[in-house]
């Protein structure tokens, strides 16, 4: 008899990849510091490391979520889980950053995966559902971005190179448990055919922006992300520079990004959802994380920081709203590529970030910490933030949100074909 498919494993394999990214976060740079030996050196290697990993993460995300929609969820997040254990096993056992950047291509090439595990959510729960079941997924990265880091950032205590033999360790437990327990969950009857050029990313996302009640949004996205990886992708440098923070303090701020992360998507998302609605709870997500950028960016001591962090609450909750609102405008075969073809957004906005922000922050890096163009690219980052929220009002304004069971209860094939073209 086959396995059901249960959320809950999907959930268990991607905290256990996420526990193990979020071990190398506070330490990369610090690695990358060693083996560049100047800051200088260290901000543009560790901005090609990340340009890199995402680039990876932009062209394969489409077609991995197109190959699973073919051959099913299972096998692809296995071949993933094989892929990060190499990213992460590498930098252990290398001096050579050459070699560092390679295996950050190869990781980020497996890494798109994620992009299968949010259509594997899709698969096993109701349209309706879906919001609430992808802040799970989300309170699941918080979890492991809680744990991670924080770890990560202990363990580097001990040896710079630690955090990545226990993360290899954890991509390896992970894959023998997605071989033993995970279940594939889509039938065979909801398979499509893998044409080539659907893997495209740019021609996946211009299908994506022309699926009804998506539009403008798939641009408030592309805001939103961009804002997210300029913090994420200097927020190690920027607190080391402006706070003197160790890869210690740097976990402690990342585990209290988890706990918010936790709090909002894992245990509050159903019930900001009914109490809020979709429309309020994105905006007001949105007005929140612009404040919160602005904080950052102003802020002169570290402690002021984590406050922010702590009261930055509804942020949390638009990725996944939004992510609900995509997932029901198209049916059961091409859940895979429009995951995928979020995914690719998200990624093609972590190759964009650091190509802004890491230049911008080597510019500033000498800069004595309480001046206040030290803070230039999480100010940059508010403003794009306030250009979403801009964006996400005219467009609720001008295209009224079905209901949740309403929109998931129509026949999607109009939608589904406009996402093959």
């Amino acid at each position: 008899m086959p396995r059901r498919p249960a959320t809950v494993f999907i959930l268990a394999a991607i905290l256990l990849d996420i526990l193990g990214i979020g071990l190398i976060i506070p330490v990369l740079p610090r690695l990358v510091g060693e083996l560049a030996g100047s800051r200088d050196a260290q901000t543009w290697w560790y901005g090609a490391l990340v340009i890199s990993y995402g680039a990876m993460q932009f062209l394969c995300a489409p077609a991995l979520g197109a190959l699973s929609d073919r051959v099913g969820r299972r096998p692809v997040l296995l071949a993933g889980i094989g892929g990060l254990a190499v990213m992460f096993l590498v930098p252990a056992l290398t001096s050579s950053l050459w070699v560092l950047l390679a295996s950050r291509i190869v990781g980020g090439m497996f890494a798109a995966n994620l992009a299968v595990a949010q259509a594997y959510i899709a698969d096993v729960t109701p349209p309706d559902k879906r919001a609430a079941a992808f802040g799970k997924l989300g309170a699941v990265f918080g979890l492991g971005f809680m744990l991670g880091p924080a770890l990560g950032g202990v363990l580097a205590e001990a040896s710079l190179r630690l955090p990545f033999f226990v993360a290899a360790a954890l991509a390896a437990v992970n894959f023998l448990y997605g071989l033993l327990v995970l279940p594939e969950s889509v039938p065979h009857e909801h398979r499509s055919r893998f044409e080539p050029a659907r893997a495209n990313p740019f021609s996946s996302l211009a299908a994506l922006a022309r699926l009804r009640g998506v539009g403008a949004l798939v641009t408030v996205i592309a805001l939103m992300g961009l804002a997210q990886f300029l913090l994420h992708t200097t927020w190690p440098l920027y607190t080391e520079f402006r706070y003197g923070w160790t890869p210690l303090a740097i976990g402690v701020s990342l585990f209290l990004v988890g706990v918010v992360m936790v709090l909002v998507q894992g245990v509050a998302l159903p019930r900001l959802l009914r109490r809020l609605g979709e429309v309020r709870l994105v905006l007001a997500g949105l007005a929140s994380a612009m404040l919160a950028y602005l904080g950052y960016g102003l802020a002169t001591a570290g402690w002021v920081a984590l406050v922010i962090i702590c009261f930055n609450l509804l942020a949390g909750a638009v990725g996944p709203t939004l992510q609900g609102i995509v997932s029901r405008s198209v049916d059961a075969h091409e859940q895979g590529r429009a995951m995928g073809a979020l995914a690719s957004l998200g990624s093609l906005m972590a190759v964009i970030a650091p190509l802004i922000g890491t230049p911008l922050l080597a510019q500033v890096s000498h800069l004595p910490p309480q001046d206040w163009r030290v803070g230039g690219v999480l100010l940059l980052a508010a403003a794009l933030q306030a250009l979403a929220l801009g964006l996400a009002a005219w467009h609720f304004r001008h295209h009224p949100l079905r209901p949740a069971a309403v929109a998931g209860s129509r026949n999607p094939q109009d939608d589904s074909r406009r996402l093959k073209d």
